[in-house]
């Protein structure tokens, strides 16, 4: 959410903006010291979300409503000393959304952000359709799971302009942060379930990692003990939570089949089980397609991903189809030195070097997921990512 603040003084702005970042890690706080009748230029051409008036009076009220009838869209939230009943009747016809004590300090004011960040998140979700869920997993261990997901939650951002939530469920030794960023995360999946009483939007998106616009990383505990902290009922209702709130949700899933994980695969709209093609892998595939099959999954469900492909090998892909009775849907070419040395400097691949063969596959994997539910949705997808992406 973007926030403008105006104050009479430095000190105050600064404590202002850091309780306002506090609140909202993802939000974009700027102004500083200005005087009232400079509210239009604080607009400049770019309405923000949120406008924040410190130490407001009468004088305040009448250029927020002047500032109003020309930006209808803007929340207005007035610090007062001011709490008679006359200054508050005049704020509210003026169009002023909460009016707080200058007395409440950051409490009050991380509560007033809190109703109206989730106040325009149900505007939102009203007319935005509920995001898909995307699941990754590794048939063996080593096949690359992890390494695909978080590079294909970045195209989806970057070149498509999607939301999108990326969700690391190994719990007990997931890395899915450090494929794509060399930054800390500011949470992780089981610090966000001891606090699920008070899930929302606000906590959701303080919890995660940005790591470039559009694109979200939720990440796995530091420490492998805490995956006992994170239950089925947990898993549920965060990513259901996401959904709300992403265009794609894509989820890490651990190998090992438990009540987490099956929740996760459950929920899915689209499995991808990632195997090379190597006898241990084909092996464990076909027994893992095999679950999915006694779960009742439809095979619709299931997209089969061949990683690290080269040909001549003395497995081909009709072999492979044929020992798990599926069709492969998609195919990564082997990179391995640049894949490495994407991993290694946590950037993704398609940023560093778009014209990999890896990142070429995943960006044509995005096209198809994109063109797939604009058609599914009548058009309007087409009509959201130009907007997003500026009609390039």
């Amino acid at each position: 959410m973007k926030i403008r603040v105006v104050c009479k003084d430095n000190a105050r702005y600064e404590f202002l903006r850091r309780a306002l970042v506090e609140k909202d890690r993802a939000g974009q706080v700027s102004g500083g010291v200005l005087a009232l009748d400079s509210l239009p230029s604080v607009i400049n051409g770019s309405a923000p979300d949120m406008l924040i008036v410190d130490d407001a009076a009468d004088s305040a009220i009448d250029a927020v409503e002047a500032l109003s009838l020309g930006t209808p869209g803007i929340d207005t939230l007035l610090i007062s000393d001011d709490a008679s009943a006359e200054f508050l009747m005049r704020a509210m016809r003026a169009g002023v959304r909460e009016v707080i004590p200058t007395a409440g300090g950051k409490d009050a004011l991380h509560d007033a952000l809190g109703r109206i960040m989730a106040k325009r998140d149900k505007q939102l979700q009203a007319g935005r359709p509920e995001g898909k869920i995307l699941a990754f997993l590794s048939c063996k261990g080593g096949s690359g799971a992890t390494f695909l997901a978080a590079n294909f939650a970045y195209v989806m951002a970057s070149e498509y302009g999607q939301r999108v939530a990326l969700i690391d469920l190994n719990l007990q030794f997931g890395d899915a942060a450090i494929f794509v960023s060399d930054a800390p995360t500011p949470s992780n999946v089981a610090e966000l379930s001891q606090q699920i009483h008070r899930l929302d939007s606000s906590l959701l998106s303080a919890s995660m990692l940005e790591v470039a616009p559009n694109f979200f990383v939720l990440a796995a505990p530091e420490n492998p003990a805490h995956a006992t902290d994170v239950t089925r009922e947990h898993v549920q209702a965060i990513i259901q939570l996401a959904r709300k709130d992403y265009d794609f949700v894509v989820i890490d899933v651990p190998r090992s089949l438990d009540s987490v994980s099956l929740q996760a695969l459950d929920m899915a709209d689209t499995i991808f089980p990632v195997l090379q093609l190597t006898l241990p892998y084909v092996r464990d595939g076909k027994r893992l397609l095999g679950i999915f099959r006694s779960l009742d999954y439809p095979r619709s469900k299931i997209q089969v991903l061949v990683n690290r492909y080269e040909k001549g090998g003395e497995l081909t892909l009709e072999d492979l189809e044929k020992a798990i009775d599926e069709k492969v849907t998609h195919v990564v070419p082997n990179s391995y030195t640049a894949a490495a040395a994407s991993v290694n400097l946590g950037i993704p691949i398609a940023k560093g070097n778009r014209a990999n063969p890896i990142s070429k596959v995943l960006i044509e994997m995005g096209r198809e997921f994109v063109q797939t539910e604009e058609k599914a949705s009548g058009g309007r997808w087409f009509a959201r990512l130009f907007s997003r992406t500026g009609g390039s």
